[in-house]
């Protein structure tokens, strides 16, 4: 498809409106899901952490009573 100048390019044929609305609703969604998932990917992290030292410091208790 061709256009005649810039602005031809962004009216898309009358149908831009919803052209770039698609566009910038896709990649504003993508951005959500990408920090989403760092989010929970650090949240996960913290979480393995602190399951580790408390299982640690359950185990060196358990030493100490023997």
């Amino acid at each position: 498809m061709y256009f005649e100048s810039f602005n031809d390019f962004l009216a898309m044929g009358g149908y831009g409106f919803f052209v770039w609305l698609a566009f910038g609703i896709t990649y504003l969604l993508l951005i959500v899901l990408i920090g989403g998932s760092i989010y929970q990917q650090r949240q996960f992290k913290q979480q393995l952490k602190a399951t580790i030292a408390r299982e640690q410091r359950v185990k060196q208790y358990q030493e100490q009573q023997v």
